[in-house]
């Protein structure tokens, strides 16, 4: 018999904290899937290594929602066992890899957002979210500087490398806007200092993407209507599936361990 959903105790702190802990799962989960199918054993290793630290993060993040909800539920169970709506991710994150250029834009999209994130985070009043944001802009910061050389490489490099290239970026634009919505419930901590405003880092996130894009030869699309949904737990089509994959072992098995 296959394990129930588990129920969690949406309080405005431990929805924030899950948002920012299923983005890391999530991405990490699909950067996994190149493990052993990058176009170079270097690059295999590094897309590798950037899940993992990913899968870090977001076990940091939901040791604590799991501490500060104060139920019987655990990282293990915030991860494998909750329904599809439950999960609060961007609705970027949990689109499917793609060609490598498509996987390089959505990381790029991602990282400089995450590493403005995360720098802002580390002045949280939060000490265990300041803690945590401290270790991951460390990781985030590579993330940016890896994704944005091959964002250069692929788009200043050959005429099939930049179409590709200039292609991703115009199929994952309309998923950047969500990044930086704020939701009601996350106001108050805002106020006290708990949480950022997502929304003032647009105008940064757009200057360091600009920069880059215009490094490598391509081209932001103009449109300003982007998806979203994934912060109110409405997904696309794809995270079913990635979570069908994901959650199969314990879904079948409650409780295995490594």
């Amino acid at each position: 018999m296959a394990t129930p959903s588990i129920k969690i105790s949406e309080t405005p702190l431990v929805l924030h904290v899950l948002r920012r802990a299923d983005d890391a799962l999530i991405l990490g989960h699909r950067l996994s899937e190149w493990c052993g199918h990058a176009p170079m054993l270097e690059e295999d290793m590094a897309l590798t290594n950037m899940a993992l630290d990913l899968i870090g993060q977001a076990r940091e993040l939901y040791s604590y929602a799991a501490r500060i909800e104060g139920k019987d539920n655990d990282e293990d169970k915030l991860a494998y066992l909750r329904d599809e709506r439950q999960y609060r991710n961007l609705l970027l994150v949990e689109q499917p890899n793609g060609d490598f250029a498509r996987t390089i834009v959505r990381q790029f999209f991602y990282s400089v957002f995450a590493d403005l994130y995360w720098r802002a985070m580390m002045r949280s009043g939060d000490a265990t979210l300041a803690a945590i944001a401290a270790k991951s802009e460390k990781e985030s910061a590579y993330h940016v500087r890896h994704s944005s050389e091959w964002i250069v490489r692929l788009g200043d490099g050959t005429e099939e490398s930049h179409a590709r290239a200039q292609a991703a970026i115009e199929y994952l634009w309309a998923f950047t806007g969500e990044m930086f919505e704020v939701g009601d419930d996350e106001r108050g901590l805002i106020d006290a200092g708990i949480a950022v405003d997502a929304g003032k880092l647009r105008a940064q996130w757009l200057k360091i993407v600009s920069g880059i894009a215009a490094e490598a030869t391509l081209t932001l699309p103009s449109n300003d209507w982007m998806q979203k949904g994934g912060r109110a737990g409405r997904h696309s089509e794809h995270l079913g599936h990635l979570l069908s994959e994901l959650q199969m072992l314990q879904r079948s098995f409650p409780g295995a361990t490594w």
